[in-house]
């Protein structure tokens, strides 16, 4: 894939855990991990899965090559025996897990890793960055296309993230509904639409707005969209037609009353002509301020800080923990479940599960159903889970339309309340059924 070695995307205990147990000839019992949240962030009604085509990635690319060995050992982390083992790993267990795109909810079993510990433990740091990231990023624009509605939404939010979380972002930002990207990373790697033409600083640069818009007219087209709030925005709006005449593509609307503002440059385009011409607003949206312009006659809405930072939720708080372990290192051992009871409400639910969506008799998901024993029979094919790596080898890998296109499809299954931006508790239950002893 080209992809460079995500060996050290980890904390340093996974390391001195694997240590400990080569050393306690505990490292190749049969382990079962999962990945879940206890909660959505607060008020949220439901999740979003971003991220599984990037863990895909990063567990094809888990290596330890010469150098990263070298600089274990020169710290001292793990010794040579550790050393001999990692120089040699792949990852060659089945990741089973919901497909991006769908919608989960607490508890929900969104990942499961099973394999050796040893294998295993290892790519916990790595999963949970990628998916606490991307599940946020996605859950976000989830929201906001909802708000959107069929306007199409821009992601705009480079310039306000790190350089390598913008291009995720921009590529959880299309998994939940956004149609581009200003971000050319991301369209090199993700093939996502990009969009873009100019800043104030190319209308500053001219002695005139109009000698502005004449040079990027000039050069992209009538078709082209011009920013029209660097100075008086009526006074640019009207020279914006003259210049390039009523097949002008767009005007961008980036500072003050959006809602005020979008009706008075209707008004004026419509008068001048220019009914084709659509408006596009930006300046820091979130999915509040863009439901608030529903009514506004606005075309196109382009989002950056809110999207990138989760819109006030920047992780999905996921977890990775041990569910379920093989009584010894024999690889026909049973599993046995296992659970953290802690007190503090961080306690988990033992064994291996299966999670099932239970809809009503019109086709509209009821329940999220979650259990360790048989899967009922009005649940078989329900089921969420499914195999993305097999054997160590990746067998989902999958176009990242189909991401998105599966999103659009999981929230429209959901009650309508699910899109409501009003605070509320997750939109659909979470039931367990556990395995009765002796069944």
């Amino acid at each position: 894939m080209g992809v460079p070695s995500t060996a050290l995307f980890t904390d340093q205990y996974e390391l001195t855990m694997l240590r400990a147990a080569l050393t306690a000839g505990t490292a190749e019992r049969r382990s079962v991990f999962e990945v879940f949240t206890r909660r959505l962030p607060d008020g949220r009604r439901y999740g979003v899965v971003g991220g599984t085509g990037r863990v895909l990635d990063a567990v094809e690319n888990f290596r330890f090559e010469p150098a990263v060995l070298n600089f274990l050992r020169e710290r001292g982390i793990v010794d040579e025996e550790t050393l001999e083992w990692l120089s040699g790993y792949r990852f060659s267990g089945d990741i089973w897990g919901y497909p991006e795109g769908e919608v989960y909810f607490p508890g929900s079993p969104i990942m499961r890793v099973e394999g050796t510990f040893a294998e295993c433990v290892l790519l916990e740091t790595v999963i949970l960055s990628i998916l606490n990231h991307d599940s946020a990023i996605a859950a976000a624009a989830s929201r906001m296309a909802a708000a959107a509605g069929d306007r199409p939404l821009i992601e705009m939010g480079a310039r306000r993230t790190h350089e390598l979380a913008a291009v995720a972002a921009s590529r959880a930002a299309y998994v939940g509904g956004f149609a581009t990207t200003s971000d050319l990373a991301a369209g090199f790697r993700y093939g996502i639409p990009t969009v873009g033409t100019s800043a104030h600083a190319f209308t500053l640069l001219h002695d005139s707005e109009r000698d502005a818009f004449q040079a990027q007219v000039n050069t992209l087209g009538r078709g082209t969209t011009l920013l029209v709030d660097t100075y008086d925005v009526t006074e640019a709006v009207r020279t914006a037609v003259e210049v390039a005449g009523t097949e002008l593509g767009a005007v961008r609307i980036d500072s003050g009353d959006l809602l005020l503002v979008a009706h008075r440059v209707r008004r004026q385009l419509d008068e001048l002509g220019a009914t084709e011409t659509k408006i596009v607003v930006t300046s820091d949206l979130d999915e509040y301020a863009i439901a608030s312009l529903a009514a506004a006659p606005v075309d196109a809405y382009g989002v950056g800080t809110q999207l990138v930072t989760g819109s006030g939720h920047p992780t999905s708080s996921m977890v990775y923990k041990l569910v379920a372990r093989a009584e010894s290192a024999d690889p026909q051992a049973p599993l046995v479940p296992v659970a953290k009871k802690s007190t503090g409400g961080k306690t988990s639910v033992g064994g291996r599960k299966w999670a099932a969506r239970r809809v009503d008799a019109h086709g509209v998901a009821e329940a999220e159903v979650i259990g360790t024993g048989p899967v009922p029979g009005e649940l078989v094919d329900r089921q969420l889970l499914g195999e993305l790596v097999k054997g160590g080898e990746v067998v989902a890998r999958e176009p990242l339309d189909a991401a998105r296109e599966r999103h659009t499809r999981a929230r429209a299954g959901l009650p309508m309340s699910a899109t409501q931006l009003s605070r509320g508790e997750p939109v659909l239950p979470t039931e367990y059924l556990h395995e009765t002893p002796g069944s």
